[in-house]
């Protein structure tokens, strides 16, 4: 295992997850606790010293079957992180409830790594208004007593509310984490937003390398390109190994459900073996030929906004649409549909086509609003608990 330095302290390179461990009979809230505690004694003995829990994952139990599982080591020989909930907009308000009973579950006196988590549209406004809510002040508060050793954030969100997030708090925070790999790099700019996050000096923190495991599998010809590159190299390997290669990361979180996958993620970061421009080069081509065809090809030129009798943010929209569409679904696009006043999501599209008129990729506009309210309206009634 390599290790990355951060702030005097060395992190492996490689975080254990614990977001999708084993459950029983599909239920996700009923985690397979034993088999869950044999995969994080493993990886603690293969050298991963981090590791990563949430307030929601697994229906609420993630983080008492980590607390019961990192009990018998010694607290000073791993690192704990866990996340306030922001996801959820009415936890705002209850941040110090919240925060002790993570404690609590976790069977800890502090947490080595803090997220104010899931920054997105529909809980920015929340995380600005500090003198409501007292998120951002109470966990600053925790940070000077000792609590929380380092604190940072995590964000879904587009490049504006980033960026609204860190104009008013980058300056406090110690790292952020932001979904990357080679498929994201360009189709949902995380390029751009690791650039953000090192011009501000911030540690990079990896989730989602490998899609939800989309990227273990790449298509025929791609792999006959990687394939005179690296010989005999897969693509799980190929997938890290380009998180390696991005300036400022410091953390690659991965969700751990079954041994032997957990093995094979491991044994890559025995050492670091960074891509090559002409490799990242061949690996984000072929992202954008996992995507091509599946997505419309809209620039965000904004011609379109000018004459949209409805005041729509339509460049957003087709940013959405491509996510819901390649996907397949999630709750990024949910959550920002959410987040709109009820004249403006999508819904509220009346098809006047005037929008087409001027858009120069020619794109169906009207047609991909339709689908992507269509795509999304389960995840929204769901969420919203309609």
């Amino acid at each position: 295992m390599y290790y990355n330095d951060y702030d005097g302290l060395k992190l492996s390179g490689i975080g254990f997850g614990a977001m999708r461990l084993p459950v029983i009979n599909g239920n996700d809230a009923d985690i397979d606790e034993a088999e869950a505690i044999r995969l994080v004694d493993k990886a603690y003995e293969s050298g991963v010293n981090y590791f990563d829990t949430a307030w929601g994952y697994h229906g609420g139990n993630s983080e008492i079957v980590m607390g019961k599982a990192l009990k018998k080591y010694p607290r000073d020989s791993f690192y704990l992180s866990t996340k306030f909930p922001g996801y959820d907009v009415s936890n705002f308000g209850k941040v110090e409830e919240i925060f002790e009973k993570q404690l609590e579950k976790c069977q800890v006196e502090y947490f080595d790594f803090y997220f104010m988590h899931n920054v997105t549209e529909l809980n920015i406004e929340q995380y600005l208004d500090d003198e409501k809510y007292h998120t951002f002040s109470y966990l600053m508060e925790q940070r000077k007593k000792g609590r929380i050793k380092h604190l940072g954030f995590s964000c879904h969100g587009n490049l504006d509310t980033m960026k609204r997030f860190l104009d008013r708090y980058g300056e406090y925070m110690e790292f952020g984490m932001i979904q990357m790999n080679f498929l994201d790099y360009e189709f949902q700019d995380a390029r751009v937003k690791a650039d953000m996050l090192n011009e501000r000096n911030i540690p990079i923190w990896v989730m989602e390398p490998l899609r939800g495991g989309m990227l273990t599998k790449l298509p025929e010809d791609g792999m006959k390109r990687l394939e005179e590159l690296r010989p005999g190299v897969k693509p799980v390997e190929w997938a890290f190994r380009f998180e390696q290669s991005i300036p400022g990361v410091k953390m690659i979180l991965s969700g751990m459900s079954q041994m032997d996958q957990m093995m094979e993620n491991i044994s890559i970061f025995d050492e670091k073996k960074p891509l090559d421009e002409k490799e990242i080069a061949v690996l984000t081509d072929i992202a954008k030929g996992m995507v091509n065809g599946k997505i419309v090809p809209c620039t965000s030129c904004k011609y379109c906004v000018s004459h949209c009798p409805k005041g729509l943010d339509i460049p957003s929209f087709m940013w959405h649409y491509n996510e819901t569409k390649f996907t397949g679904g999630g709750f990024i696009s949910a959550m920002y549909i959410m987040s709109l006043p009820k004249d403006k999501v999508p819904a509220a599209c009346i098809g006047c086509r005037k929008c087409e008129k001027v858009c120069p990729q020619t794109i169906k506009i009207s047609e991909a609003i339709k689908e992507l309210d269509s795509m999304t309206a389960g995840m929204v009634k769901a969420m919203s608990g309609q």
